[in-house]
C-alpha cells in the first residue's frame, strides 16, 4: 500500500472510531504493519492533519 493511500485510510479509521487512537489501535483496525502506520503518523503530524488531545493518542485535526 502506498503511503498516500495509507494516510487516507488512517484518517478514515480515526473518524470511524470517533475517539482518539494510538498507533496500535490503528494497526488493529487496518491490519497493516506497525512500521507503515508509524510512517503515516509522522507525515500526518508534520502536515497538521492529526492532533493529540491526549498523550500518545491522535485524532483528525478537522474531525
Amino acid at each position: 500500500m502506498e503511503l498516500a493511500e495509507l494516510k487516507v485510510k488512517v484518517l478514515e479509521a480515526m473518524r470511524e472510531n470517533g475517539a482518539p487512537m494510538n498507533a496500535g489501535a490503528v494497526q488493529k483496525a487496518l491490519d497493516v504493519d506497525r512500521k507503515e502506520i508509524d510512517k503515516a503518523f509522522k507525515e500526518l503530524k508534520a502536515e497538521g492533519a492529526i492532533v493529540s488531545p491526549v498523550r500518545c493518542k491522535w485524532e483528525p485535526a478537522d474531525k
